[in-house]
């Protein structure tokens, strides 16, 4: 079972400031039909003007990626991490028992362009957790490439979830398949480029949802920037 989301069908808020689409529903923008797929909760793309940001504030209960896609972002928290987050970079945020922090762009003239992604964890009330690792673009080049997962496999950052983050660069004759549990669902999104998965062609801000599939099978691309998420219906378990 699939189902495409074309970009323009996002939610979309503009601050002035920030200029966010919501692929799932978040704050103001509500969508019944879109509330996350399996432990997936938000992906927003966001872009930050010069020499603004989210102040201070907090979260609890929750693995929190950030991936730059141009400018930087810098980040500050009540765990002690004063960060900068370039391109290339995947952040980790574990919320668990509360954590507080900042999200800023100094720069003068360049708008900072990046991913905020939520995960629900599978177990509640952990120490609130850091961490930052470059994957390198020859690491995602022609291939889906392991960025986020629950044990830190293949050098990616580690989750407090069941689920797995990946992300690919694709051109010209590039392909890759990505073999799934048909008892889990996958949740394509393509950030930049075209490309087919599965038989979808897909745009720049696209989306493609699945479950009960065998398989993904990317082909057809062009400039294509993609991540992909499988997760498991979400199991909350309280820390002993």
């Amino acid at each position: 079972m699939q189902f495409l989301r074309k970009s323009h069908d996002r939610g979309y808020a503009d601050h002035g400031w920030l200029k966010s689409f919501h692929s799932f529903s978040f704050a103001s923008y509500h969508d019944p039909r879109f509330m996350g797929l399996g432990n997936l909760r938000v992906i927003n793309e966001d872009r930050i003007a010069p020499e603004m940001g989210f102040g201070k504030h907090g979260h609890r209960n929750m693995e929190i990626i950030s991936y730059v896609l141009s400018g930087e972002l810098a980040h500050q928290d009540s765990m002690g991490n004063i960060k900068g987050i370039p391109p290339g970079d995947v952040q980790r945020m574990s919320a668990g028992t509360g954590v507080t922090h900042s999200e800023f762009n100094h720069a003068k003239d360049q708008t900072t362009h990046f991913l905020q992604i939520w995960i629900e964890p599978n177990v509640l009330e952990i120490a609130p957790s850091y961490e930052q690792k470059t994957i390198p673009s020859a690491n995602k080049i022609g291939k889906l490439c392991l960025v986020a997962s629950p044990d830190g496999e293949a050098k990616s950052v580690s989750i407090s979830a069941d689920a797995k983050m990946y992300a690919g660069l694709f051109n010209g004759n590039q392909s890759a398949e990505l073999t799934l549990n048909p008892q889990r669902k996958a949740y394509v999104h393509l950030i930049s480029g075209s490309i087919h998965v599965n038989g979808q062609i897909l745009h720049g801000g696209d989306a493609l949802m699945t479950q009960e599939e065998n398989r993904l099978t990317i082909s057809n691309r062009k400039d294509a920037e993609v991540l992909v998420f499988t997760s498991a219906p979400n199991l909350l378990a309280h820390k002993a």
